[in-house]
């Protein structure tokens, strides 16, 4: 991360609850694509690290013999364990509340890890090594994200598209021009170059996949307001006790955007790097 922030407990504090609801899914078909490029068959154990609220490791626990999901907010991983109690949802996951910089801590080895949208947050070169190390033989590491740079153009459909640039607008005129992320401040943003990071601790030549999006969706103003406060940048804890301000502010904002109440959005593509372990 960028010269002068320090991780700390309160990132997504308070962020867990709007997760599920706000957030947009991965693409349908994700699970089929790593099963297929795995060649997964129920058997194996998956490392999920940075787990938030369970959004991967719920999708795939059915692929594995045992998924051990890892998150450092206890609030997301209260909020996974709601979600793995849901019916038609497999009982072999494990959640475990830890940064993934403590890695290994005794949680044994591994034939997949998964990283989704989560890495530019941790130490990266610590953990990359850490995570080679408790693959097996063979294992892989999967990062997964949403594809960027895609058209998703609401044309033709019967809404408005979430007017996300005066969400953002409006979110600077509360919290300031430079983006927060818990206590501390992100002025350049969260970092990339993960490939770099990835081959540098030993990974082979990543593998690309995309699993396509565009279907149609409907957003309530519910939904967009959940998804305002499931990002780090504008989590609840950073409006105080002007928060209900702010979301008045929001809420007129969006009934100004769509007075019936509806937006209309296309699902995102997912991006998927498969990275094999590599021989030592």
């Amino acid at each position: 991360m960028g010269a002068g922030w320090e991780w700390d407990e309160t990132l997504f504090s308070g962020t867990a609850a709007f997760y599920r609801r706000g957030r947009l899914p991965y693409a349908p078909g994700l699970a089929d694509l790593l099963a297929g490029v795995l060649h997964l068959d129920g058997r194996g154990r998956l490392l999920d690290l940075g787990c938030g609220p369970g959004t991967v490791a719920l999708r795939l626990a059915g692929l594995f013999d045992e998924v051990v999901a890892v998150d450092p907010d206890p609030g997301m991983l209260a909020e996974a364990a709601r979600g793995a109690a849901e019916p038609e949802v497999a009982d072999n996951v494990r959640w475990v509340r830890a940064r993934a910089e403590e890695l290994p801590s005794g949680l044994g080895d591994f034939t997949v890890a998964t990283l989704a949208q989560s890495f530019h947050w941790m130490d990266r070169e610590r953990v990359a090594t850490a995570v080679r190390g408790m693959l097996r033989p063979g294992g892989t590491l999967v990062h997964i994200s949403d594809l960027k740079g895609e058209s998703r153009s609401v044309d033709g459909l019967p809404y408005p598209a979430v007017p996300r640039a005066a969400i953002d607008g409006l979110v600077r005129g509360w919290l300031g021009p430079v983006r927060r992320a818990g206590r501390g401040l992100l002025p350049r943003g969260t970092p990339s170059g993960e490939d770099a990071v990835l081959a540098g601790a030993g990974f082979a030549g990543q593998y690309r996949h995309v699993v396509p999006g565009g279907q149609a969706l409907v957003r309530t103003w519910d939904d967009v307001v959940a998804e305002v406060f499931s990002m780090s940048f504008s989590a609840p804890h950073l409006f105080g006790d002007r928060l209900a301000g702010f979301e008045a502010d929001l809420r007129r904002l969006l009934r100004d955007a769509s007075p019936s109440g509806r937006f209309s959005e296309r699902q995102p593509g997912t991006e998927v790097f498969v990275w094999p372990r590599g021989t030592d």
